[in-house]
């Protein structure tokens, strides 16, 4: 299981594929998997069909894991996107930067 670059709630933008260049949100991880699902990328359509009396069935878009390495990092300061870096604070915790422009990202 390889430590992830992302996590949910994460700002990015897709820097490969055919959804290159779109901004959203990270909805969820799956490190096992090194996937994430970002808020308006990746659409897939699922037919589905009524299971229950009065519901309806039909076709719905939803949103498909893509490779956490076609994502970057949007720093919320310079608006840009980045590698993110670790370093350890005086108090002995570990936070996640900017590169590009040294902001501490909350995590």
């Amino acid at each position: 299981m390889a430590s992830m670059h992302i996590k949910s709630g994460d700002s990015v933008v897709v820097i490969s594929g055919k959804d290159k260049g779109k901004k959203g949100k990270v909805l969820e991880v799956f490190p096992k998997a090194e996937k994430v699902i970002v808020e308006g990328v990746a659409f897939a359509t699922k037919h589905t069909k009524p299971r229950r009396a009065g519901e309806t069935g039909g076709i719905i878009k939803q949103e498909t894991p893509i490779y956490a390495s076609n994502v970057m990092h949007v720093c919320n300061k310079c608006n840009k996107a980045t590698r993110i870096a670790r370093k350890i604070l005086e108090d002995g915790s570990k936070v996640r930067y900017c590169k590009k422009c040294g902001e501490v990202f909350n995590d």
